[in-house]
């Protein structure tokens, strides 16, 4: 039982020396012999008298060979253990536990188990009602600190508001995609005192993508009086009111709004798309002078409003971190155009990063793969003259760009090829590569001015002439730079493709991204906000996550 008592915490244990079957002294190390009992510790006996109510439970055993005294500093060496003797006795279950190291060990339990001890007996039943066992779990489940004491001291306790909150809607807390067919967006819900929150969140206003995120609040849950959590929508200008969440299946769940008459306007539709660009825009429609963009805005304006907050939302992670990563993998919103400023999930893989959509346009929707960097074929630029020539540029992306193709074909060639092929056609397939190895070495070479290997070195770094930027306060350094492809399409995402383009690393939280055929520049800024519940199980869920992502949206 020192063993069990050692685990249990119940203090420091004493020398417990064992009596040897032939009753000679003991030689065995305190090791051995802790060993040795801990092979035997627990065992389980149905139906014991002594039993506190369940079908079965878990009990130290020990036989007649192994009895000692504990707390004591006494061995019996003659025999069974002196009833006389001074010390506590052994406890031979959890049962016979001091109340509060029970309420030790259940507070180290996870939340989703404590209903289960509680139906083992009644003692353990009136231990769990114990506040500190409770609010361990909110701070270590759910991350609550302040907000149990501002709790406690409105006469809400701890375990009403894990049992009753927290715990039936543990599965809606993390990043959430909504289905707003090509927009998508980007759902946080979070744990904020007596509340679960919804947060939708909103890029800056365009063109300042450096801003901070814009929030705005969708529902939310909390506990009335009668301790019932109630779910209520914020959408509207016209306060709280009526709502509902209904899981769908997993990782998936949908909002319903009871009341849709509040998010109505008295001055109607006209008064709601104002208000409603405003926020969105930070601007009106007389400000917005370019018609193309005029159309764009209005035509998400009467698409997102139609839904009336009766949404549903598809689970998304953040993307894991190596070691190995160019930089650290994230959330970054970014220019794009007449569009406005889009979020999108950059992440690795292998010697590639790409950028999927979590916000996107009729033209490329969200959950589409925007950027797809070939981190295996740097860019050298040149001297910062030569850089504000759109044609010098052009023909280093390009040329890298038609040996990648090349490669491309020789790949799928080389998949169909049959064994007759003669000597000669491989020799000259030998020579093609030779080429094509050449010519990536020329698009490939430093310029007159190189970079240092360093990666903390920078280079100077300024936009080629007739590249237009949304956003004209962009670095005038970098890090380094590799060829991409960027995803363009038509509106209704009609004849896609992928277009080469140079990838620009700023910094650890900046990076761009000139398209050379649209003759665009996207500057994208990294999103710091902290989010809670949003890492991937493992690599496996989140790659599988990014290929559902597309079809989502398709």
């Amino acid at each position: 039982m020192a063993v069990c008592a050692r685990l249990c915490g119940v203090g420091q244990s004493r020398r417990c020396r064992r009596r040897q079957r032939n009753n000679q002294p003991d030689q065995g190390s305190d090791s051995d012999m802790d060993e040795e009992d801990g092979e035997r510790i627990v065992g389980q006996r149905r139906g014991d008298a002594g039993s506190c109510g369940g079908p079965e439970r878990v009990v130290a055993t020990a036989g007649p060979s192994d009895a000692c005294e504990y707390g004591s500093g006494h061995v019996n060496r003659g025999g069974c253990r002196d009833r006389t003797s001074r010390g506590p006795p052994h406890p031979q279950s959890l049962l016979e536990l001091p109340p509060e190291l029970l309420v030790e060990i259940f507070s180290l339990l996870p939340g989703t188990v404590l209903p289960n001890v509680a139906l083992v007996c009644k003692k353990f039943r009136q231990i769990l009602n114990t506040e500190t066992i409770w609010r361990r779990r909110c701070v270590e489940e759910f991350g609550m600190k302040e907000d149990l004491r501002k709790m406690e001291a409105g006469g809400v306790c701890s375990q009403d508001l894990y049992v009753k909150l927290l715990y039936p809607y543990r599965h809606i807390l993390g990043l959430w995609q909504p289905d707003i067919g090509p927009y998508g967006g980007l759902l946080n819900v979070v744990v904020d005192g007596l509340f679960i929150i919804g947060w939708m969140y909103l890029p800056p206003h365009d063109p300042r993508v450096e801003d901070p995120m814009r929030r705005r609040p969708l529902f939310r849950i909390h506990l009335w009086e009668s301790k019932k959590a109630t779910v209520e929508c914020m959408y509207g200008h016209k306060g709280p009111h009526k709502g509902d969440i209904q899981t769908v299946k997993k990782d998936e769940f949908s909002t319903k709004c009871n009341q849709t008459d509040h998010h109505r306007m008295p001055g109607g539709r006209q008064e709601e798309f104002r208000t409603w660009l405003e926020e969105e825009w930070g601007r009106t429609l007389e400000e917005i002078f370019h018609e193309h963009m005029q159309e764009l805005i209005l035509m998400k304006f009467i698409y997102t409003s139609q839904y009336d907050n009766c949404l549903t939302y598809r689970r998304i992670y953040l993307p894991p971190t190596m070691p190995s990563d160019l930089l650290q993998p994230g959330l970054f919103k970014g220019t794009y155009g007449s569009h406005g400023l889009e979020i999108v999930m950059f992440s690795f893989h292998g010697t590639s990063a790409r950028a999927t959509k979590l916000t996107g346009d009729p033209n490329v929707p969200a959950g589409q793969l925007t950027l797809d960097v070939d981190l295996s074929r740097p860019v050298v630029l040149p001297e910062l003259e030569q850089q504000r020539n759109i044609d010098e540029l052009s023909r280093l992306v390009l040329g890298i760009h038609e040996v990648v193709q090349r490669e491309a074909e020789q790949q799928a060639g080389g998949a169909s090829a049959t064994v007759g092929h003669t000597a000669e056609g491989a020799c000259g397939g030998a020579t093609a590569m030779e080429a094509d190895h050449d010519a990536c070495s020329d698009s490939c070479l430093p310029g007159p001015s190189t970079s240092s290997n360093n990666p903390s070195e920078t280079q100077p770094f300024v936009l080629p002439l007739g590249v237009m930027a949304r956003n004209e306060v962009y670095p005038r350094t970098c890090r380094k730079c590799f060829y991409g492809t960027g995803l363009i399409a038509g509106h209704g995402f009609t004849s896609p493709e992928r277009t080469p383009g140079l990838f620009v690393l700023f910094d650890d939280d900046r990076f761009g991204f000139i398209w050379l055929e649209l003759k665009s520049f996207s500057l994208y800024s990294r999103l710091t906000d902290h989010l809670a519940h949003a890492h991937a199980p493992n690599l496996e869920r989140f790659e599988a996550m990014l290929r559902n992502m597309q079809s989502w949206t398709s």
